[in-house]
């Protein structure tokens, strides 16, 4: 199990572990280098940790609607928490998060003992630039160490960053690092903020802790009193939207899939990519259901980088962006880490930039048409943007791709990327009908037409009674079990039921779900094993609704919750059953998306479409 918490402030994100350690942040944004690294290497990786100095038993929870965590830890001589937390505060002028904060990112630590006294000790070992730096450590000249009224201040500086740790408990230099022993008794605190960037202050009053940490808490409750949601699970729900808004990038709008780099999808496998990039398919999952749960600004706040970014890259829409303009997508590996538990290659950037998937196409329109069912109107950029993502679908349907798991064997037809082809036409043609477009309508509607009969001819395999994965073969997908939500094919449809018969005989054991199986697939991985998908788990749920099976359904869902997220309910990309324990990025927006349309499904909310917002028209 990944036994961290994850805290931060819109522009990156924080993992803490159980052990009071942060063992991965990146400053100042998801995708710069880290400073922190110890997840992907204990030894150089990095990480900044505060924790009793004997034996402890701990336990981790977060102040109850918000991304502040507590940390707490119990000796036999008493009892200390430590509050985490990354500032994050409205806009005083709209009450919307400030997209150009005036102050860098900064990690705020309050240590508290609660009972008893107990002996604390810090260890400050930041590596710069994905440790390939390692700072060096001075004291400022208005301070320096041990000085500052019993308290410190040290800047480290090294592979182009520079950070300021201050406190009001002594430090000195260490083997590589910063490090502090303090004795806290009952009612005593001590306070520790790093702060990113050069010319830092040197004085902890400065940081205004107290008042920081409570503009948080009020932003992260104010934004969960505006969430529309009172159905079963509602504690999870809420820490699934938290968490979704980690991910969101405040500078621009754009919602990375994790936080996290090279997390192993098979523990000593090379299934290790750099999610900390925007996805094209996931966010558009994550705008339909920030839509749904009343979180317009969220929503609209992507839509708008959406635009932006497809009217800048006019030649090719992309799978995958960066955060910003400036984000380096290319894939590198980092030789000098071991990985996580030995997991290598460690890789940053994501070379599946430049994979050709057709799925994109349906998930975009899709989300343009969230747009119109939310605001009755979509903007005219929306509706150029669908004219061009249409009409290369008109033109490149036919080709082969990658498909939805962008496998780095050979392309193939997907057939998943086929049926997002026919929702991009069967959408955008809906979509110029409401805006008047007849022209569009009937060529989209046409197009639409043919692809569909395309895929049931093709697609569907007879030995199987399922969907295959490609047309050249029988293989088995579980992407397939997306086919219901789209409404391809009606309801009633028996091939709805048998698809999923089938699937569930060859990739599921339970609630479980396996993308594939690996030596049945080309992906270019040596048919390395994986563990299984944890958003197909709730893809397999909204089947099961949509077949009238739901108390099926509702047991796999309280199974899932209990067994395959960590203490704090977040959920990572994979779970294997083996090992009881999770892998791949972590926490991963898709599984957390996942979780918010089945609870909502199962409580009763939404009872015609389980994953999207798309409108179900029953073509002939």
């Amino acid at each position: 199990m990944y036994d961290y918490g994850l805290i931060g402030d819109m522009s990156s994100a924080a993992l803490v572990g159980t052990d009071g350690s942060v063992d991965w942040l990146c400053l100042p944004r998801f995708d710069s280098p880290s400073v922190f690294a110890a997840i992907l290497d204990q030894d150089i990786g990095g990480r900044f940790r505060i924790r009793p100095s004997g034996v402890y038993a701990t336990a981790q929870s977060y102040v109850p609607d918000t991304n502040i965590l507590e940390t707490t830890f119990a000796t036999a001589t008493g009892v200390v928490s430590i509050t985490d937390f990354m500032p994050i505060q409205d806009n005083d002028r709209d009450g919307k998060p400030d997209r150009n904060p005036a102050n860098p990112p900064e990690l705020h630590r309050i240590v508290r003992c609660s009972s008893g006294n107990v002996d604390m000790r810090c260890d400050y070992q930041p590596r710069h630039d994905y440790a390939r730096a390692v700072p060096t450590f001075r004291a400022p000249p208005s301070d320096g160490l041990n000085t500052n009224g019993g308290g410190s201040a040290v800047e480290a500086r090294g592979g182009g960053q520079t950070m300021m740790l201050t406190s009001d408990v002594p430090l000195h230099k260490s083997d590589g690092g910063v490090a502090g022993t303090f004795t806290l008794s009952q009612g005593d605190t001590a306070t520790f903020v790093m702060a990113y960037g050069a010319d830092r202050p040197t004085t902890l009053e400065r940081y205004r802790t107290r008042e920081k940490f409570e503009l948080t808490q009020r932003y992260w409750k104010d934004l969960v009193a505006m969430m529309h949601y009172e159905g079963l699970w509602r504690d999870q729900v809420v820490r699934s939207f938290l968490v979704l808004h980690l991910m969101i990038y405040r500078g621009t709008g754009a919602i990375v899939a994790a936080p996290t780099t090279s997390l192993p999808e098979t523990i000593g496998g090379s299934r290790n990519w750099d999610y900390r990039f925007s996805w094209l398919r996931d966010t558009s999952f994550a705008v339909d259901i920030l839509y749904r749960l009343g979180d317009v600004y969220g929503a609209d706040f992507y839509i708008q980088w959406l635009l932006e970014q497809c009217q800048l890259n006019t030649r090719r829409t992309r799978i995958l962006y960066g955060i910003t303009q400036e984000s380096s997508l290319e894939e590198q590996v980092l030789e000098h880490l071991s990985g996580y538990e030995g997991s290598r290659p460690v890789r940053i950037g994501n070379g599946a930039a430049e994979h050709l998937q057709m799925d994109v196409f349906g998930e975009v329109i899709a989300s343009i048409h969230s747009l119109l069912v939310l605001h009755g109107e979509i903007p005219e950029e929306a509706w150029d943007l669908v004219c061009s993502l249409a009409e290369d679908v008109v033109n490149n349907w036919r080709r082969r791709d990658r498909g939805v798991w962008e496998v780095r064997g050979g392309m193939q037809h997907f057939v998943y990327s086929k049926v997002l082809c026919w929702v991009a036409m069967d959408t955008a043609a809906y979509i110029a009908a409401a805006v008047e477009q007849r022209r569009y309508y009937r060529r989209w509607s046409q197009v639409a037409y043919d692809i569909k009969r395309e895929i049931l001819d093709l697609g569907w395999s007879e030995s199987k009674q399922a969907f295959r994965q490609h047309y050249a073969g029988d293989a088995l997908d579980a992407s397939n079990l997306a086919i219901p939500f789209f409404g391809l094919i009606p309801s009633e449809d028996p091939r709805i039921r048998q698809n999923l018969d089938a699937i569930e005989r060859e990739l599921t054991d339970g609630p479980l779900v396996w993308r594939y199986i690996p030596e049945e697939t080309d992906d270019g991985l040596d048919a390395q094993p994986e563990g299984a998908f944890t958003m197909l788990s709730f893809w397999l749920m909204g089947n099961l609704i949509y077949t009238g099976q739901m108390d099926r359904a509702f047991d796999y869902f309280n199974d899932m919750i209990s067994r395959c997220s960590n203490h704090l309910g977040l959920f990572a990309e994979m779970f294997d059953p083996a090992t009881e324990r999770q892998l791949g990025n972590f926490p991963q927006a898709y599984s957390h998306i996942g979780l918010i349309h089945t609870a909502l499904n199962l409580s009763g909310f939404i009872v015609d479409t389980p994953t999207r917002l798309i409108r179900r028209r029953e073509q002939g």
